[in-house]
């Protein structure tokens, strides 16, 4: 088995280790992050964001099992390309398991040419002729640097609050993780554009993309990835998971239809729950709003 990189390393996990204490799952090859449950004593163990990878998922339902002791319920996201069908996550996570949302995914032995929409081609131009484009060093300080501007940006003009908002700290640490890859925009004033993505088994994964105004202007994002996805293909990448637009109900939102215009099919993504401490859940879940659908129920938003 090859060594485990990006969503699916331990260094990925504990990236984001401010926000809970990594949980290894040893059989499968997967990570949790265990997290205190609001106004009670117990935990819960939480996939990382944005996904649950995982190198083993047959081994998965013995991992989860051997946790019931340490916490109340565990749940995550399933990877898009998870090596697992719907009847095993349903047999692993009986409680709660259905399709989340569909990602979008480039199947990079296709010619760029024959995939991308003629709206995106014509932007690829522009944002050509606008920047250059450079695969950049995780080991780059100034690019990392860079790259906490540009999210800084990203942060303001979007609100972005909790997990995703990510630390300076974290940043640094997801720069250093197998598998990572950074493409840089610039024009005569610098930086104006980055992406970061993780490369693993076969697929780069796009993680994180930011822009200053002067990006957005340049159409440098359509720059970027028209060089991504295509030195990926040169790697030897087979596929791009792109993820899916942002919120629970993108269908129409501008980041879909820009992922969409790259994609050649669409996979899904899966929300999955498993209660390891059935009468303590009870307990909590008591005082969770009425009728919430909610998992876990004590989790739910309050009106």
């Amino acid at each position: 088995m090859s060594a485990a990189a990006g969503y699916a390393s331990r260094a990925y996990a504990e990236s984001l280790s401010e926000f809970g204490e990594v949980v290894e799952l040893p059989r499968s090859g997967g990570f949790f992050l265990g997290q205190a449950i609001p106004g009670a004593a117990g935990q819960d163990a939480v996939g990382p964001y944005p996904l649950l990878a995982c190198r083993d998922w047959n081994e998965l339902d013995n991992d989860l099992a051997a946790l019931a002791d340490r916490f109340v319920c565990v749940y995550g996201v399933t990877d898009s390309f998870a090596e697992a069908s719907p009847e095993l996550l349903a047999a692993t996570f009986p409680d709660v398991c259905y399709a989340y949302k569909q990602h979008f995914a480039t199947d990079l032995s296709r010619p760029l040419d024959a995939i991308v929409d003629s709206h995106h081609r014509r932007n690829i131009r522009k944002g050509l002729k606008n920047v250059t484009v450079q695969n950049v060093s995780p080991e780059d300080a100034a690019a990392l640097q860079a790259w906490q501007g540009l999210y800084d940006c990203l942060i303001e003009r979007h609100g972005i609050q909790g997990i995703a908002r990510f630390s300076a700290e974290s940043f640094a640490k997801q720069f250093a993780v197998p598998g990572f890859q950074a493409f840089a925009a610039a024009d005569a004033e610098g930086i104006c554009g980055m992406t970061l993505w993780y490369v693993d088994r076969g697929v780069a994964y796009y993680h994180l993309g930011a822009y200053n105004e002067r990006g957005y202007g340049l159409a440098a994002s359509f720059a970027i990835f028209s060089t991504a996805l295509q030195q990926f293909a040169e790697q030897g990448v087979r596929w791009a998971a792109l993820g899916a637009g942002a919120g629970t109900n993108a269908s129409d939102s501008g980041l879909t239809r820009f992922k969409q215009g790259w994609s050649t099919e669409t996979r899904p993504v899966y929300l999955c729950g498993r209660i390891l401490q059935h009468e303590t859940y009870e307990r909590l879940a008591a005082a969770a709003p009425a009728g919430t659908k909610f998992f876990p129920a004590y989790r739910a938003p309050r009106p």
